[in-house]
């Protein structure tokens, strides 16, 4: 049966295109810095959010009208797979992603759960064989089941960390037999609420330990996906042990496991973090530890993750260019870690936010590349530090100078002159290349 028969297959038609159920500015053969859109982009529907999602909030119940909602248990996870090929296909989308559990009930026994899992993944298998769409990334919900209350690697009882390790082993299993190009960590309840009953010590060395067992059976299996670790600062818990790129760093290299993973960055948990989504991109780029991201909003109004459809065109702008910046994704993709609002609870309504999702990336690409073409922002960048490519500076960069050289240079200098930042031009500039870029 068709779960979206409302639906013809998503093409382009171009920014004069008045067809809602068409791409204005996602043309996935057109090419940006020799690659193309669908390429560069390699955009990804995430399971959850969109197949699995029911609308409800903590206030209110479910709105989402679906087709495969009269069914339960496995005959509800096949019906699901189901929608979601059909999906892929009319969205014409290269890769998808899920939890364990999205696509499978999970069960009171680990044994049912894995055998249930085991049915769905035989299933997605066969759906593979002919389908272009493919999976960016699967991963473990350890957060939903009561017993993660505190945690699952950083959990406090010995016994759920084995359950976790158990799940993990099952998904880098799964991972490899679905041909998953990278496997994600997100730590949603890997953190604490207060240190009046926690060791935070013990509780990092043994996430360091866990990773490093999920490093090691990897490379037993044969199974050479990206690691990702995903960022977030709280919510559920209230203090998370990988509050940001910057924190995920500093606990990789202390673990020696800084040359094992890289990061997959979503834009609403920057926002949590209390910083954009470009600078989490930007200092996972400088350290090259950029693998993906996960694309979406937040509501500057609403201080939760909302994970909504990522619309605002000057952040998928600065967003893709770090990504051209960083030559790319390589294994990574732009997933849509995004939900339909609760409003917008037809199946169609699917269909509608990845399309504009999409065409705001398409848009940021181009806008990105002229700006890198240009070197509008490269220019302006070098001209302001430019004091550190010759003289004293240079010696500075080059290590020839120390506080003696230093003191003796600065008690020589009559004034300090300054150059302006000029912040408020360089915007200014952005949005004139917006608006001159999606204009064509």
């Amino acid at each position: 049966m068709s779960h979206f028969q409302n639906v013809n297959t998503i093409k382009y038609e171009g920014p004069d295109s008045k067809n809602p159920y068409a791409f204005k500015y996602y043309n996935p053969s057109e090419t940006i810095n020799g690659k193309s859109m669908e390429e560069l982009m390699r955009f990804a529907v995430s399971y959850w959010h969109t197949f699995t999602a029911g609308g409800t909030d903590p206030f209110g119940e479910g709105t989402m009208v679906r087709s495969y909602d009269r069914y339960t248990g496995m005959d509800l996870a096949k019906a699901r797979l189901e929608a979601s090929f059909e999906f892929f296909e009319k969205m014409d989308v290269p890769f998808f992603c899920f939890h364990d559990y999205d696509i499978a009930p999970e069960s009171d026994s680990l044994t049912e759960t894995f055998k249930n899992l085991d049915e769905i993944v035989a299933m997605i298998k066969d759906y593979l064989k002919t389908s272009k769409t493919k999976l960016l990334w699967n991963t473990a919900n350890m957060f939903s089941h009561p017993r993660w209350l505190s945690g699952a690697a950083t959990s406090p009882n010995a016994d759920v960390f084995a359950y976790a390790a158990a799940k993990v082993k099952k998904g880098l299993e799964v991972g490899k037999e679905l041909g998953a190009e990278n496997y994600v960590f997100w730590g949603g309840r890997e953190g604490y609420e207060t240190l009046l009953n926690t060791d935070m010590k013990l509780e990092l060395d043994n996430l360091g330990r866990f990773f490093h067992m999920a490093v090691d059976y990897a490379k037993e299996i044969g199974f050479n996906a990206q690691f990702l670790i995903e960022p977030k600062p709280k919510e559920p818990t209230k203090h998370q042990y990988d509050f940001d790129v910057a924190t995920g760093i500093a606990f990789l290299k202390t673990y020696g496991l800084d040359d094992k993973f890289k990061f997959n960055i979503e834009a609403n948990h920057a926002i949590l973090a209390g910083h954009t989504f470009e600078h989490e991109l930007h200092v996972a780029r400088i350290h090259g530890m950029l693998g993906s991201v996960d694309a979406n909003q937040g509501d500057p109004l609403l201080g939760w993750d909302t994970d909504e459809f990522p619309t605002d065109l000057y952040s998928t702008t600065l967003a893709m260019y770090e990504i051209l910046k960083n030559g790319g994704l390589g294994s990574g993709g732009l997933n849509f870690d995004a939900k339909v609002r609760r409003g917008s609870f037809d199946p169609e309504d699917l269909f509608l936010a990845h399309i504009a999702g999409m065409d705001s990336f398409a848009v940021g690409s181009r806008v990105a590349q002229k700006l890198i073409e240009d070197k509008v922002l490269d220019n302006f960048i070098a001209d302001r530090y430019s004091s550190f490519r010759e003289g004293i500076g240079q010696d500075i960069v080059e290590g020839k100078a120390d506080f003696h050289k230093l003191s003796e240079y600065a008690l020589k200098l009559d004034k300090i002159e300054n150059i302006s930042g000029r912040q408020e031009n360089l915007k200014a500039t952005l949005n004139q290349y917006l608006l001159n870029v999606s204009r064509g």
